[in-house]
């Protein structure tokens, strides 16, 4: 069928809004209308060429919307369904095994090839191919081909247009607080960089009751926002060279949890620092190959713990659902990070969210 898509024909290339084949969706996949999909860094490094997918490539890994069809093997969607499509995983690898799908070896091929695991594309262009199976979704576009162990049925009274983060920067943050760390109540946790995971990880750590909630940024509004959503504290990194000495002051020993999100060497080196003993890190920022830090070994040894997560070590189908609920209910208002954007604006969005004055750009895709 003939679909609307961004495509990237160069790598730092600009999105292109054009017309393209989509393929038929197989026995175990099903045909997606993508009512909205959310955009995130990953998006953007994928465009600059940070992971080697071939050009010409569409992105978009954040979607949701209503399954149109589905293929002869289908046996938990129809029709009508409202799903969010999340992360890929092989299913047959040491980690797939033992139940820890966010840590596929095979996922990171699986995310970026722009094909399918047997190497086939998704779309077409006057008969070549666009690499489209990007996180094997491509959801900058109005439908996307998604195999049906990788979408996530949610409510229908659910706004689908607020839920498509959910798929990464959503469970990513609060997965890695509620998942990984597993905080109980009046436990200490510092966040480094409020941007959408960042405050995702910020909204958890409130419902699992931790305090005080430390933010750190460098952007006045992120910071405001923070403290909106339940921050106790907010530190403006660019005004204070002394962060470790006022989280430890504002705590006392330290903070039981850290998340870092900025994948700044620097700050990471903060978020360790900023331990009590036997505190845990988590990584979750997105750096480039051979970027490295630093530690003293002794801090370490009291049994602090400095661990990387991938998409929040979660299971979709349990937890986006979760999430959902969590937002119906009020407690993950993530509305109020995002900015709506036409899929016509992509460009737009990609700038303002690069300048950070968007925190979560969501793309609405035409009818």
């Amino acid at each position: 069928m003939e679909i609307t898509a961004a495509v990237v024909r160069e790598k730092f290339g600009a999105f292109t809004i054009d017309r393209l084949e989509l393929t038929d969706p197989r026995p175990d996949e099903a045909l997606v209308r993508i009512v909205a999909s959310g955009m995130c860094q990953t998006d953007l490094h994928g465009r600059d060429g940070y992971y080697d997918t071939p050009y010409p490539a569409v992105y978009g890994h954040e979607g949701a919307g209503v399954v149109q069809a589905v293929g002869n093997g289908v046996t938990a969607f129809a029709p009508g369904d409202h799903v969010v499509i999340s992360f890929p995983w092989c299913g047959v690898c040491p980690n797939c095994r033992r139940n820890m799908q966010s840590h596929c070896m095979k996922g990171l091929d699986l995310k970026m090839r722009g094909t399918r695991a047997d190497g086939s594309t998704l779309m077409r262009k006057g008969g070549a191919a666009v690499y489209s199976a990007f996180f094997q979704q491509s959801s900058f576009a109005t439908h996307a081909i998604a195999n049906e162990r990788y979408m996530v049925k949610v409510r229908k009274d659910a706004p689908l247009e607020l839920l498509g983060p959910f798929a990464c920067s959503g469970q990513t943050g609060a997965g890695a607080v509620l998942n990984s760390m597993q905080p109980r109540a009046g436990d200490s946790f510092a966040v480094f960089g409020v941007g959408a995971v960042g405050l995702s990880g910020l909204m958890a750590a409130k419902i699992a009751g931790c305090d005080p909630i430390i933010a750190v940024d460098v952007h006045d509004a992120r910071l405001a926002l923070a403290r909106a959503l339940g921050a106790t504290h907010a530190i403006d990194h660019r005004s204070r060279n002394d962060v470790v000495a006022e989280i430890r002051r504002i705590t006392g020993d330290g903070v039981r949890f850290s998340l870092e999100t900025s994948a700044q060497p620097a700050v990471l080196r903060e978020a360790v620092e900023v331990l009590m003993a036997a505190g845990t890190c988590v990584l979750l920022g997105s750096a480039r190959s051979g970027t490295q830090v630093s530690f003293e070994m002794p801090f370490l040894q009291y049994g602090r713990v400095v661990r990387g997560v991938i998409q929040g070590e979660s299971h979709p189908q349990e937890f986006i659902p979760t999430l959902v609920d969590f937002l119906m209910q009020g407690k993950m208002p993530v509305e109020r990070m995002m900015t709506f954007y036409p899929l016509a604006e992509i460009n737009r969005a990609a700038q303002d969210s690069s300048q950070g004055t968007t925190i979560k750009p969501v793309l609405r895709m035409p009818d």
